[in-house]
């Protein structure tokens, strides 16, 4: 049987990893002149099969440029791990955090600019 996506185990430790992201990012505890007054939303985390390793899909709210956001919070990824590390006590081991910029926005807006173009519209009105 082969493996279509993440399992039940991966989606619920993610879910958790993310709420304590986030509680952290809200709480303003990293010091770093790039994530000055930025509001950063951490839309998903993806755990790794073995639970080790923590992608988190990030977007920072009201920029254009995503990338100095995630670089920062790249460089705080040990300090990150660590602030988590009591929040996040009970798994066997601390995930390593991998920061990403989330462009899953990006294609909502593409496929809404398909759906209203004149293009499909008229073949959707071809098939009524």
């Amino acid at each position: 049987m082969p493996n279509d996506g993440p399992t039940q185990r991966q989606l619920r430790v993610g879910e958790h990893v993310r709420h304590a992201l986030t509680g952290l990012l809200q709480r303003g505890e990293i010091a770093d002149p790039d994530l000055d007054g930025v509001v950063v939303s951490v839309n998903e985390v993806r755990m790794s099969p073995d639970l080790r390793i923590a992608t988190a899909y990030v977007t920072a709210l009201g920029r254009d440029d995503q990338q100095p956001v995630v670089k920062a919070l790249a460089r705080n990824a040990r300090f990150i791990r660590g602030r988590l590390s009591p929040e996040l006590g009970q798994m066997k081991f601390m995930p390593e955090f991998r920061f990403r910029a989330d462009t899953s926005f990006d294609s909502f807006d593409r496929v809404d600019a398909l759906l209203r173009s004149p293009a499909v519209a008229r073949d959707l009105d071809d098939d009524e």
